[in-house]
């Protein structure tokens, strides 16, 4: 498990599988590579991935500020070797996007896994969009305060997937909420689309085979980004995996595991 010195930030990665493909891994905000321990080692033979831990995270260095979705695509285009399958869950997957926009002759395919691009659902479902906005105002309000712990709890509530707030040992919560100035600084990009990513003409480059993958039980805003991005990426697909809510990479990595093994090899 390397790390080394990339885009001036001291970044941690590890390597994944044993497999002839190439990917890359981008794991969601509040989380780290090891998140994809599960779904690599179903995939062990197929595919080996390189999975880097984005700045505040995993074993990376402290986030300094700055424009953190900026930081994070600049780490992985790093990365990014031609011929590559980018795999992105949440925060992960707007960078995968932002990668596969930039750079669609060296992806071989494209795989985003609850894409939190919530600007997508404004047009397809613009009730969920509206209703994603007022939901995420307390968490915001509470950061506004000072208080990073209520806004922590409030996040991973809606979007961590585990176990209640009260049964997550204090230092992984102090942890969590230390990471709440990174998940903010995110959200005009997420919420307002401030990169371009749904700019005309920007999901039309998108040309390489893409995988949407959502839980049946996630957030209902997260069908209408799948819808808004599916109506516009030229080859795109999706599929809903039962049962799963957000974290479905960490709760259902055997699902997300089988749907990833036949895209990969059609690309």
């Amino acid at each position: 498990m390397p790390d080394g010195i990339i885009d001036t930030a001291r970044i941690h990665w590890r390597t994944l599988g044993h497999g002839p493909a190439r990917a890359l891994f981008l794991h969601p905000a509040l989380a780290q590579s090891a998140i994809w321990r599960g779904i690599a080692e179903a995939l062990d033979e197929e595919v080996t991935a390189i999975a880097p831990d984005m700045p505040g995270h995993g074993k990376s260095a402290p986030w300094e500020g700055g424009d953190i979705h900026d930081q994070v695509t600049a780490i992985a285009g790093q990365f990014l070797e031609d011929g590559m399958h980018v795999v992105g869950h949440s925060f992960g997957a707007t960078v995968a996007l932002r990668l596969a926009e930039a750079h669609p002759g060296r992806i071989a395919t494209l795989t985003l896994i609850e894409p939190v691009i919530f600007a997508a659902a404004r047009e397809a479902a613009p009730e969920a969009y509206a209703a994603n906005i007022a939901a995420g105002r307390p968490a915001g309000e509470a950061f506004e305060a000072g208080d990073l712990e209520e806004a922590a709890r409030l996040f991973t509530g809606r979007w961590g997937g585990g176990p209640d707030w009260s049964e997550i040992p204090a230092e992984q919560r102090a942890r969590m909420a230390s990471r709440m100035p990174q998940v903010m600084n995110s959200g005009p990009v997420l919420n307002d689309d401030t990169k371009g990513l749904l700019a005309p003409g920007a999901l039309e480059r998108v040309t390489m085979p893409t995988l949407l993958v959502r839980g049946a039980a996630s957030d209902p805003v997260m069908a209408g980004i799948c819808a808004g991005l599916r109506a516009r990426l030229p080859d795109a697909r999706e599929e809903i995996v039962a049962d799963a809510g957000h974290m479905l990479t960490r709760t259902h990595a055997g699902e997300v595991a089988a749907l990833l093994a036949p895209h990969l090899r059609a690309g």
